[in-house]
């Protein structure tokens, strides 16, 4: 990605997270979507702040938000190249007013995420991935690089969902610590979780969850290029755009990709 359609895409973030903290403040309202997911006025004003931005940016790169009409299959599986979106995710986190809510803004080419920008409105960040240039974290304070960091012998540090998680994650933190000895859990919302795997904070999520694809795409960029790794819990890669359905397969994210994880991992609760 040039620098400069880079740092246009860093500044659409933070004016679809400006229009997102306009209604933040605010005694908003919540409706119920049609797959009981909650939906405020904030996702719609990220959302058409994004796809207005993208389409003057790169006016021929298809693209596909949360908050779309979804194309059909027959038509994006003919997609080598797209914009996936997520306006607003953490919206439960946006609700409750905890701040870990992102603005994520994925470029998907074969299948893979390839660069991707998460904005964190509440904390003024911004995290980049590009699968050639790395990984960084933009602030108040400059531009810091992201290499995730290494593991030691000294247990596991994991991110999990703040809003999911239930019998089957408990029972498979319990063989984390069977198999790594101390595991620590630090709970955060939203896409943020992977890029604090990216950041070096924390060392492995798993989600036994469902998720879509638009949830992760950026963020995953974003530890991918920061050196970590995500892969489905039975082995398989993790791609995009593959398949009808938008949901993503449950899933492993680390941030030392070179760690033989797949060696060390128990084997996932059915």
């Amino acid at each position: 990605m040039d620098t400069k359609l880079t740092d246009a895409l860093i500044e659409l973030t933070r004016r679809a997270g400006d229009a997102i903290l306009e209604i933040y403040q605010t005694d908003f309202s919540v409706e119920t979507k049609g797959d009981d997911s909650p939906l405020t006025q904030a996702d719609l004003a990220s959302h058409r702040t994004i796809v207005e931005g993208l389409s003057a940016l790169t006016p021929d790169i298809p693209i596909y938000s949360e908050e779309s009409e979804p194309p059909d299959f027959a038509t994006r599986q003919s997609w080598t190249r797209y914009w996936l979106v997520d306006p607003l995710d953490g919206t439960k986190e946006f609700i409750n007013k905890n701040g870990e809510f992102t603005v994520n803004i994925a470029l998907i080419e074969n299948h893979q995420p390839v660069f991707g920008v998460v904005g964190v409105p509440v904390q003024d960040v911004v995290y980049t991935g590009d699968a050639e240039l790395g990984a960084f974290k933009y602030t108040a304070a400059g531009r810091e690089t992201l290499t995730g960091r290494k593991m030691g012998d000294g247990g596991v540090t994991i991110v999990a969902s703040r809003s999911h998680g239930g019998e089957r994650l408990e029972s498979y933190l319990e063989s984390l610590q069977a198999e790594f000895g101390e595991v620590a859990r630090t709970p955060v919302g939203s896409s943020l979780k992977l890029c604090i795997l990216a950041e070096g904070a924390a060392d492995f999520y798993p989600r036994l969850g469902p998720t879509s694809e638009w949830d992760i795409a950026a963020a995953d960029a974003v530890l991918r290029a920061a050196g970590g790794a995500v892969w489905a819990v039975d082995g398989s890669d993790l791609d995009y755009n593959n398949k009808e359905s938008i949901l993503n397969p449950e899933f492993f994210a680390v941030s030392d990709g070179g760690f033989p994880w797949r060696q060390r991992l128990p084997a996932v609760p059915d």
